[in-house]
């Protein structure tokens, strides 16, 4: 084993709380991230990513190719999303492309679409007008409280990593105006107690996004039969550090279906439905 000088410990203790500090979510993450900068701002200039860099947010830095962001279809689609306050002073760019790329996979097969964990419908937005939704023979079922996560199904476990009940302001009517034309069921209340309202029998495009495992799940398995072949699940929530308990029910989830969930940088995940 080489010699460890004191510069390459420093630097991989900076990486180290730089990656913690960006595996959360919301609030979280900006109070943990001012800290980490506290930290690197004292322990000297190393780049944990030489630069220049082409995207550095949501907690992901790369200096790979990052053009979809000035492809106009994408652009304008985003900016709708953004409009309806989903993501408030943050930007999640590359998620949302994510979603827009799995869509778009799904429009052309049978089925409609599903999203369970709304919020204001930034991500949903952004997918319909990418796909031109209006165009497609399809309802978009959106599921949430919109009003935040019900404590009854937050466990002991994702307690003690910090998810809490509530979180976000009431959207309810919100959310309706912003649909207000489209073909879009909108039902409120915990999932999975409304899934059941969910009348379709196929569905090509799935989000998952609720932040607590149960109602993931719940969602999952409700739907899984009903996902057509080829048919593409985006879990928001995989690869953050605070949903942890997701990504190992998720991986257990997956290995029963036969499947494996791809990992993203974006911290999400992809099952896709053989």
């Amino acid at each position: 084993m080489g010699v460890v000088t004191l510069k390459d410990a420093l630097r991989r203790q900076k990486a180290r709380t730089l990656r913690l500090a960006n595996s959360f979510k919301g609030q979280a993450r900006i109070k943990m991230s001012e800290t980490a900068k506290r930290f690197v701002a004292n322990t000297g200039s190393d780049e944990l990513v030489k630069g220049p860099l082409t995207y550095n947010r949501d907690g992901m830095a790369t200096t790979h190719n990052s053009d979809f962001m000035q492809d106009s279809l994408f652009a304008e689609a985003y900016a709708l999303g953004k409009d309806t306050g989903s993501w408030g002073e943050e930007d999640i760019q590359w998620r949302a492309y994510v979603a827009c790329w799995a869509a778009d996979k799904a429009k052309s097969l049978p089925g409609d679409f599903v999203e369970c964990g709304v919020n204001r419908g930034g991500l949903s937005r952004t997918v319909m007008h990418y796909v031109n939704f209006d165009g497609l023979d399809k309802t978009f079922y959106l599921l949430d409280t919109f009003e935040g996560l019900s404590e009854k199904y937050i466990s002991e476990r994702e307690k003690v990593r910090g998810i809490r009940p509530g979180g976000y302001e009431e959207c309810y009517s919100a959310v309706r105006e912003t649909f207000k034309g489209f073909d879009v069921r909108i039902i409120k209340g915990t999932v999975p107690d409304t899934l059941s309202q969910v009348t379709t029998d196929e569905v090509c495009y799935l989000s998952i996004d609720m932040n607590c495992v149960e109602p993931e799940i719940a969602a999952a398995e409700f739907f899984w039969d009903k996902l057509v072949s080829g048919a593409v699940v985006v879990l928001d929530d995989y690869g953050w550090t605070q949903h942890y308990e997701q990504k190992v029910a998720f991986d257990e989830f997956a290995s029963i279906k036969g499947v494996r969930v791809l990992a993203m940088p974006t911290g999400q995940g992809l099952i896709f439905k053989p």
